[in-house]
């Protein structure tokens, strides 16, 4: 093991987001405290704030400036949830490994340990992902969420393990190859199967949220669950030839069995509402095609900006503040 004395260097970095986290904040702090406390290695924590209005960027402000060990990173806005983790990404001091975690307690810092000996064992892997088990949620959310990563392996080009979020622990070695990627509508479960390299899964059961509400509503989930599909498959863009061609095909089925009717003799019924549902099919075939091209045209648009992923507008590190 390291030798804290002779060697500062931290071997892992904790990545965590916050964003209105002042509740869970103290309770939050005590078990990283712990850790580090007990841990046989350097450790640092990296943590994010993502333009909170609750005061967790003072307290956030006041804990870096007491401890060394804890980073503070200061968004000049709310960026969201998976370009927070990316700029804590880009600032981790770590030689081996990062845990990327959320702020919550949904999941169990203290895994750090058994994820580190399963990432440096005698079969070494580069990273770590945790599975999820139980879910300690109302069991529409779980039923979202399981539904989400069958759709998402069923378009994805790549396997995105189910059940898995960011929650993980990665080695430096993959961390600098993401941080090399520049896309804005990141998804960062997607981004870290596409790396590849030699993965193990860890399986978990998520705890219920400490204190607080979760900062995810249903259309930011469902916008990363978009960033998900779009990010990593053009199956959808295919599946517009597809249905073209299969609403042609029904047309031209339609068509011939008006024509057979008339030619046997069977009254066939003319008139508006026949008119109008197939307008109105036709319609939504068109409308939809658009709209799934329209997703991949406005993920082009954002990428063509060039802007960077975030704004930093402070650092907090060794007691001391960098604008």
């Amino acid at each position: 093991m390291q030798n804290k004395e002779t060697d500062q260097t931290p071997w892992v970095s904790i990545v965590i987001p916050l964003f209105n986290e002042a509740d869970v904040f103290p309770q939050l702090v005590q078990r990283l405290t712990d850790i580090l406390n007990k841990s046989p290695f350097i450790m640092e924590v990296v943590m994010i704030d993502d333009g909170s209005n609750d005061g967790t960027d003072r307290i956030l402000a006041e804990l870096a400036m007491g401890d060394e060990r804890f980073k503070a990173l200061f968004l000049s806005r709310n960026f969201g949830h998976q370009i927070a983790v990316s700029a804590g990404m880009a600032h981790i001091n770590a030689s081996k490994a990062c845990m990327i975690i959320d702020g919550d307690l949904q999941d169990p810092p203290e895994l750090v340990f058994k994820m580190f000996e399963i990432l440096t064992g005698e079969v070494e892997y580069d990273v770590v992902y945790a599975v999820r088990k139980n879910r300690k949620e109302n069991r529409i959310k779980v039923g979202m969420y399981f539904a989400f990563y069958r759709i998402l392996n069923y378009f994805s080009d790549i396997y995105i393990p189910y059940d898995s979020g960011d929650f993980a622990l990665i080695s430096r070695k993959v961390v600098d190859i993401i941080n090399l990627m520049p896309e804005r509508s990141r998804f960062l479960r997607g981004l870290r199967s596409w790396v590849g390299f030699k993965q193990k899964e860890f399986v978990y059961d998520r705890q219920e949220r400490y204190a607080g509400k979760s900062k995810y509503s249903f259309k930011m989930l469902l916008k990363l669950a978009f960033d998900g599909i779009y990010n990593f498959s053009d199956k959808p863009l295919r599946m517009i030839t597809k249905l073209g061609l299969g609403t042609i095909m029904l047309g031209l089925f339609y068509f011939a069995f008006i024509l057979l009717k008339r030619k046997l003799g069977y009254e066939v019924i003319d008139g508006f509402p026949s008119l109008i549902m197939l307008i109105l099919f036709f319609s939504g075939v068109q409308l939809l095609s658009i709209g799934i091209i329209a997703e991949y045209i406005s993920r082009i648009y954002l990428e063509s900006k060039g802007r960077p992923l975030y704004v930093i507008q402070r650092v907090i590190e060794k007691k001391q503040i960098v604008s």
